[in-house]
């Protein structure tokens, strides 16, 4: 028996759903009917067991298009994704208050939108450090000439967000595995200049398309096609903004093993590291063709990659294996996904639930992460039993410190 289930869609390409046993709201499932009525979708599209509604396509889909991209399918959020690294630490090597580590790196890492005099502003650097300037000088210029040709994707200070947290499910953790070796564990993408340019090409696709938008299911889904010059400027901004994310996790991992040499004995990085994006769209060969694949909250998964597929910040983590499955563009879920809305997890859980549900862990108690409390998410256990024709479990996490944007 497969392990998706399949739903034909009318005047569309099918879907395929590892959704097993887990809840899909319906207007997630409408909107990636809508995605799947589009004439460039390559053989189906494939929904992950976390997927939920989301802004212009939805998050935890999987979507292969023949010579053509859709800027919203990608999102403004460009190149987030998942780091993780071991260390050569043990839980014992540990001190037994983690409060001055986590209270350390936020002190390091600029996150959220506080600003703290001298240092950040709106989560992002007063002064760039130069640890963060000498990553930036590698993406400058590629950015200067984006920028050249398409002004109004300048962002005004693309360094000083380098190296940043951001808000909403953006986090670091300090993690145990099962046999409690010590992890740093972070989530983060491209921040605004990534930002600016996702909103940007979004609304040129919808321009580019002018009367044949009205064909569209959703405006939303309008794409721009290979051999235009929208198209190519896309990709380079794109392609720009996915290696700022990867440099954006990389500076952020280099300050919080700062931060934990400063408190710890002496250690190593160990015999694990893992970086993946989780939204982002790359060309790739699925069934003898060369198509784009968007990941919309979904982790590449081919045989032997590795990804991380974080639950919440109360149920921890795992780190997996692909087994490449074909059917699935070789993708996976990349965490639990929303079961509720963040107004709605505002008004439904409360302070007492959510101090609960993070007893023993160091990190926020406040009402303003309520909407990240671990009753907004799906049972991290049941989406990864939905996917086992995906990937393999190498290590459970379950984190001791908790940051939040």
């Amino acid at each position: 028996m497969s392990g998706f289930n399949l739903i034909d869609v009318e005047g569309g390409s099918p879907l395929k759903m590892w959704t097993r046993n887990v809840h899909i709201e319906d207007t997630a499932i409408e909107q990636m009917k809508n995605v799947a009525r589009l004439p460039v979708i390559h053989k189906h599209v494939a929904a992950m067991p976390d997927c939920h509604w989301g802004m212009g396509a939805t998050v935890g889909s999987v979507i292969p298009t023949k010579q053509a991209i859709i800027p919203a399918a990608v999102g403004v959020d460009i190149g987030c994704g998942m780091m993780a690294w071991q260390l050569t630490l043990n839980a014992r090597d540990l001190p037994d208050n983690l409060s001055k580590i986590r209270s350390d790196i936020e002190r390091a890492v600029p996150h959220g939108f506080v600003s703290a005099k001298g240092r950040a502003r709106k989560g992002g650097w007063e002064i760039v450090p130069n640890s963060v300037s000498s990553r930036w000088r590698e993406l400058a210029e590629r950015y200067r000439l984006i920028v050249e040709k398409h002004p109004r994707i300048s962002h005004k200070a693309p360094s000083h967000q380098l190296g940043s947290l951001g808000t909403g499910n953006h986090f670091i953790e300090v993690c145990l595995d099962e046999n409690d070796a010590v992890w740093v564990m972070l989530h983060s993408g491209s921040r605004g200049p990534g930002n600016v340019i996702g909103r940007y090409f979004i609304e040129l696709a919808k321009r580019d398309m002018g009367h044949h938008i009205s064909n569209l299911p959703d405006e939303n889904l309008a794409y721009l096609n290979e051999g235009t010059e929208h198209f190519d400027d896309y990709v380079e901004a794109l392609n720009w903004a996915q290696d700022y994310a990867w440099e954006n996790r990389q500076a952020m991992m280099d300050a919080v093993l700062r931060v934990l040499r400063q408190h710890l004995k002496r250690f190593k990085i160990g015999d694990m590291a893992v970086n993946c994006h989780h939204n982002y769209a790359t060309i790739e060969t699925h069934y003898g063709e060369d198509v784009w694949v968007t990941r919309k909250g979904a982790v590449r998964a081919r045989k032997g990659d590795l990804g991380i597929i974080p639950g919440s910040m109360g149920t921890g983590s795992f780190i997996v294996r692909g087994k490449g499955n074909a059917e699935s563009f070789c993708s996976c879920s990349h965490g639990a996904g929303r079961t509720m809305s963040r107004s709605q997890a505002k008004q439904q859980i409360t302070l007492k639930d959510h101090r609960e549900a993070t007893k023993g862990i160091e990190c926020r108690k406040d009402k303003d992460v309520l909407d990240e409390s671990p009753a907004a998410y799906k049972d991290i256990s049941s989406v990864i039993a939905a996917q086992t024709d995906l990937i393999e479990v190498v290590h459970h996490l379950r984190q001791v410190v908790n940051v939040k944007g």
